[in-house]
């Protein structure tokens, strides 16, 4: 197969380009599976996270269908007009990564910094995520309000705004998409339960424990989205 290696920026963008390539070229016909994901992490030289959000990205713009249990298959291009994902896009799995970096420190500052009325924001955005839970609503605006209580707590503007930007990316189609498959009910309550355990360690000014609690949470979240697609969600 006429792959080629890329180089380690924006990946999932490159693997994306090389693939629509291939298929525009007729390397992979209309209908036909496309290799797994280890197979192309292999031969491109990449992980299989950024060759999953490389194939996400050309789900979204409509030159594949990702079959749950199955496989990824080359649609019918024909009568589609073409919908390009942004190029700016940050990668999901990537940017789950960037996040421990970043909140994990937020996280361990605020047990540092923390005031009685950041832990109390805490516990309401736990709050409201396990009512939106009980609803079978994704609980994504007490989860967003939790990660910027938590910031906040560092009394930094510029942390607040980076770790708000972070979160808000999540809001792109292809983290949107992404989410589709792997994120339910069940996987929130875990995350529910991941949050608590940050709160309590901040709560307890446990800067080395909140740290720890993020770190677990942001890998568990990267666990999530990386399970294996026969784990993902029956639409």
């Amino acid at each position: 197969m006429p792959l080629q290696t890329v180089e380690p920026r924006r990946l999932y963008r490159q693997i994306a380009d090389q693939l629509r390539a291939l298929i525009a070229g007729g390397e992979f016909a209309v209908g036909a599976r496309l290799p797994a994901e280890r197979d192309l992490s292999k031969q491109l030289g990449v992980s299989r996270p950024s060759v999953r959000e490389a194939l996400i990205a050309l789900e979204v713009e409509g030159w594949v269908e990702v079959r749950t249990g199955s496989g990824v298959y080359v649609l019918d291009r024909s009568h589609r007009a073409s919908e390009p994902v942004e190029g700016a896009e940050w990668g999901p799995l990537e940017l789950i990564r960037a996040r421990r970096v970043v909140e994990g420190e937020t996280a361990a500052l605020a047990a540092t910094m923390g005031k009685r009325k950041d832990v109390d924001a805490m516990t309401r955005a736990i709050e409201t995520m396990r009512e939106m839970a009980d609803r079978n609503v994704m609980p994504l605006e007490g989860d967003r309000a939790f990660h910027l209580a938590v910031v906040d707590a560092c009394g930094n503007v510029v942390l607040s705004e980076t770790v708000q930007g972070f979160w808000d990316s999540r809001k792109g189609p292809i983290f949107t998409r992404l989410g589709g498959y792997f994120e339910t009910v069940k996987s929130w309550r875990s995350a529910i339960q991941e949050h608590e355990a940050i709160r309590d360690a901040i709560a307890a000014r446990d800067a080395d424990g909140a740290r720890r609690a993020m770190h677990e949470h942001m890998d568990k979240s990267h666990q999530r989205f990386s399970a294996s697609w026969r784990r993902a969600k029956v639409s």
